[in-house]
């Protein structure tokens, strides 16, 4: 059901996905399936109105941190995994496309064969004209996370709200997969999160958060719906603030 767009509480967002998101449970690469699931959900979000920037990981496919521990250099493993969020950003602007919608991928390396430079004005100017803004390569440096690119992204496009989709409804003191015990929290401070090493995002991307108070919402983007009810303010998953 579409929602008016003076109903939304958040009009410019980021939302963070994992690659990891993209694959299912094939293990490995992009399951059509899912990544169409995910567009769709963005698309409805657009479509009612909202800006929306995303960011994609690319550890379905590489994983920097953990070509480096198997030996690669780690700033030569470090640029595969840029190489891969470049492939899962192309993969979610063909699914968005597909559904009718405008969306354009900024590298934050230089690769404009296949995708436009990240320049922050045009970024903004994108999202100005209602077009869905895909942020891929990280922020273009090495031993920085694409958690740290995604709250570096939503500080300098001035979003209203972060979102990083996982796999659970939220953040818990331990892992909900592993420990039925675990307590589900609805709202954290930056700091609470850091201190208790709840380990949602790496420690840089949640500093630059709370320096910039960029509110957080963690989420199961699985969960239909989830997007639209963060946007509209409602209480889908845990807030950090």
């Amino acid at each position: 059901m579409a929602s008016s767009s003076q109903d939304f509480k958040y009009r410019r967002i980021l939302l963070k996905l994992s690659g990891e998101a993209l694959m299912g449970e094939a293990g490995y690469g992009i399951e059509p399936a899912i990544i169409k699931r995910i567009a769709g959900e963005i698309a409805e979000l657009s479509k009612n109105g909202v800006e929306i920037a995303i960011v994609i990981g690319g550890g379905n496919i590489f994983r920097g941190a953990g070509l480096a521990a198997s030996g690669i250099d780690r700033v030569t493993a470090d640029h595969m995994g840029m190489l891969a969020t470049i492939m899962n950003s192309l993969a979610m602007q063909d699914a968005l496309e597909q559904l009718g919608m405008h969306a354009r991928v900024m590298s934050a390396i230089v690769i404009n064969e296949i995708c436009e430079d990240y320049i922050r004005r045009r970024a903004v100017r994108h999202l100005e004209k209602g077009r869905i803004v895909i942020f891929a390569a990280g922020t273009g440096n090495p031993f920085f996370t694409t958690d740290s690119a995604a709250s570096l992204r939503a500080v300098e496009i001035n979003a209203d709200l972060l979102i990083k989709a996982t796999k659970v409804d939220g953040i818990y003191s331990a892992d909900p997969l592993r420990e039925k015990a675990a307590e589900r929290y609805d709202k954290l401070s930056y700091d609470e999160v850091i201190v208790q090493k709840l380990g949602i995002m790496d420690t840089t991307a949640i500093v630059l958060c709370r320096d910039n108070k960029m509110p957080l919402r963690v989420l199961n983007l699985m969960n239909p719906g989830s997007l639209m009810r963060a946007a509209l303010g409602q209480n889908e998953g845990t807030l950090v603030s």
